[in-house]
């Protein structure tokens, strides 16, 4: 028997507010994973942005979004990924916010929400930040790459995300 993927607060959750026998084992193998199936490697690549959450050691959150077109992130293998961290000088805030964060405590979380169909992955996982030449191959406009080593990936439905039409961008706001 599989153990539970899912920590005490969840559990009570379950048993509070929703239905803790749809968790069979079969549907935990079947939405919840430790490694990014190779079909959904080419839809992460293909990605123009995601969500990161990173939090301090106290456990405050941030939330922050990250963009750049495809190719933003790049999977290594079916349990590790890695993105880029652009020059915050250039273009951002220069707060250094997540990578502040991952130095600290590496626990983050990606979210993917491809808005044309409403596709949804999460992907949880340990964080670590590179400046070596290989990583800087991957993404050579990069100031570092962020590795993110998979825990954890679960794909959610497509209920509630709303269908976006991309749109050509105004005139001045151009990048």
């Amino acid at each position: 028997m599989t153990l539970s993927p899912f920590h005490a607060g969840e559990l009570d959750a379950q048993q509070r507010w929703g239905n803790p026998e749809l968790w069979t084992e079969a549907r935990i193998d079947q939405l919840i994973w430790d490694r990014i199936p190779e079909q959904v490697h080419h839809r992460i690549e293909a990605a123009s942005f995601f969500f990161l959450a990173t939090s301090t050691p106290d456990g405050r959150c941030d939330c922050s979004f990250k963009g750049g077109g495809p190719g933003l992130v790049k999977v290594l293998a079916s349990n590790r990924l890695a993105f880029p961290h652009f020059e915050a000088r250039v273009k951002g805030n220069g707060a250094y916010m997540s990578l502040g964060n991952i130095l600290l405590n590496p626990y983050v979380s990606m979210l993917f929400i491809d808005f044309s169909d409403g596709a949804r992955l999460r992907v949880n996982g340990r964080a670590s930040i590179h400046e070596n030449a290989t990583m800087a191959e991957l993404f050579p406009q990069a100031e570092c790459v962020v590795v993110v080593d998979i825990e954890l990936v679960v794909p959610s439905c497509s209920s509630y995300i709303p269908r976006l039409v991309p749109i050509e961008p105004l005139p001045g706001t151009e990048k």
